[in-house]
């Protein structure tokens, strides 16, 4: 029988009670974003005792505003780091294996207008397919004109020399997370969304767990911890801040957050199963156009930003920045008017200290993982692609510092995620609509639910609602129509419509307030000014 057969309640007050419990655990982690709770599954798979706290809804944050994408990061072999190109392409194949319903291959064509083109980064694709290894998803290929436009139907044919075409993965980045919290818990992991840590707490000047509060009833928990994990990718300098203070410092800002827009429009801008990219803009951006869940993604911006909003929205600029861009590679240029959904993510770049502390110029992309005085271990940056892999480096950090006694890694490397089936069993494409595939081996249990007939949009059901509730740790509308289902990400006005239906399913599974207004608030922000 799988691990996905008999899904396991995620019952707030059996949660809450769980919390209240004197238990002393090995690990406190702090976010639940991709990093968090891959430390979460990771730890649990080695036999501690896990709890995670997230202050809202698990991948909030950065971890659902993703690119999609699962990469080895060709831009980065272009600035000649090897090392992490090489792991993030063995972790892409460990990522589609241990999920291949959530995660799957998928190729990129880059159009070439210049004759040059083709082989400048024909070149560099081979040695990233080399670089790969056994671990390869397909071949780099040389396309001619011909080949080029049949993979890109609506690529702009004016000044087409031919094109490269290449491999990396895409996901479902919030089902993902999902997906690794569920994992987690299945093991044993106690993991309690809005339940936001408050206060770090010490005994002999060493961390020694936090207090928390649930946002729903206010009430507060002291919880007892060997180690604590500051998991808040962008927000990690406020815990930070914080024991700075205990050891009567200050804390130098270890974060520089950088946006990321992406925007939605409909399919038939690329009515391909096949993403464009174009390495290098007019201003040395890279563009791309993704299919994704039966829309098209248009992306992406890379901009300095000085404030941490929870719901960053794009600049102006950013926005005319992607239409224009996008303009220029697409038949058909897309306008405001055809935008469904944009998002915006914040990416926590580390700033690089040197041994005084002071900041360097150079802005880093990989993860950093660090012990303050008190033993407070915080990691931050990095990437979806490598989430495992930074889970490892945080608990070989435990072990250096002290606080956790040593056990081997590698134990997640063949561990498949809940719902997670053979890969031979996978039938659909990320670039098909959501659907009860989307659940995986857990399909039939969606199904076995009230409602499993009743459709509310293309691809969600009255049953998803209801299994969202029941089994995935949904409490708002905004959970079931931003993360569970993806909706408001692929079409903000279509999820408005829906709003009202799916909060009377949801308020009659959880008896309480689902946050309607909010949502339809939220809703509006995901759409560009009328």
């Amino acid at each position: 029988m799988s691990q996905a057969a008999t899904p396991l309640t995620t019952d707030r007050a059996a949660l809450l009670a769980r919390l209240a419990q004197p238990e002393t655990y090995d690990l406190a982690i702090i976010g639940g974003g991709a990093t968090g709770l891959g430390v979460a599954v990771d730890a649990v798979a080695r036999g501690f005792k896990v709890l995670l706290l997230e202050s809202l809804d698990f991948a909030k944050g950065t971890s659902s505003r993703a690119t999609k994408l699962v990469h080895g990061g060709v831009r980065y072999l272009a600035q000649g780091n090897i090392s992490l190109v090489r792991e993030a392409l063995h972790e892409r194949t460990t990522l589609l294996h241990n999920a291949p319903h959530l995660a799957q291959p998928l190729a990129f064509v880059m159009p070439s207008y210049k004759l040059l083109d083709t082989p400048f980064y024909g070149v560099g694709l081979k040695m990233y397919d080399a670089l790969a290894g056994k671990a390869g998803l397909g071949a780099t290929e040389f396309l001619s004109r011909g080949k080029t436009v049949q993979y890109l139907p609506t690529v702009q044919q004016r000044g087409l020399k031919g094109g490269v075409k290449y491999w990396d993965g895409q996901f479902d980045d919030a089902r993902l997370a999902l997906a690794l919290a569920r994992t987690a818990a299945a093991k044993g992991a106690l993991l309690v969304n809005y339940c936001p840590a408050e206060k770090l707490l010490y005994e002999g000047g060493k961390v020694s767990g936090l207090i928390c509060r649930d946002a729903e009833s206010g009430r507060s928990f002291t919880v007892r911890a060997r180690c604590v994990v500051n998991a808040t990718g962008p927000w990690v300098d406020l815990f930070r801040q914080q024991d700075a203070e205990a050891q009567g410092k200050p804390a130098r800002p270890m974060v520089a957050p950088s946006q990321g827009v992406h925007v939605v429009v409909d399919r038939d801008f690329l009515p391909s199963d096949h993403a464009l990219l174009v390495p290098k803009t007019a201003d040395g951006r890279v563009l791309f156009a993704v299919p994704w869940l039966g829309k098209v993604i248009l992306g992406t911006t890379d901009t300095p930003r000085h404030d941490l909003a929870r719901e960053p929205q794009p600049f102006p600029q950013e926005l005319d920045f992607i239409l224009s861009e996008a303009g220029k590679y697409l038949s058909r240029k897309p306008a405001l008017a055809d935008v469904r959904s944009m998002w915006v993510g914040l990416r926590p770049l580390v700033k690089p200290q040197d041994d005084d502390g002071a900041n360097t110029k150079k802005i880093s992309r990989e993860h950093t993982v660090m012990a303050s005085r008190t033993g407070l271990i915080t990691v931050t940056g990095g990437k979806w692609t490598t989430y495992r892999a930074m889970a490892e480096d945080v608990l070989a950090e435990c072990f250096e510092a002290g606080c956790l006694p040593g056990r081997p890694a590698g134990v997640t490397v063949h561990l498949p995620l809940v719902g997670a089936p053979a890969e031979s069993a996978v039938r659909h494409r990320m670039s098909q609509a959501q659907g009860l595939h989307s659940y995986g081996t857990e399909g039939a249990a969606v199904a076995g639910l009230p409602g499993a007939d009743a459709w509310l949009a293309e691809g969600l059901s009255e049953a998803m609602v209801r299994f969202a509730a029941r089994f995935e740790y949904a409490r708002t509308v905004e959970d079931m129509l931003a993360r569970r289902s993806r909706l408001l990400f692929l079409d903000a006005r279509q999820a408005a419509e829906i709003a009202p239906r799916v909060a009377a399913v949801l308020a009659q599974e959880l008896g309480r307030d689902v946050g309607l207004n909010d949502f339809l608030a939220l809703a509006r922000q995901y759409l560009p000014a009328a």
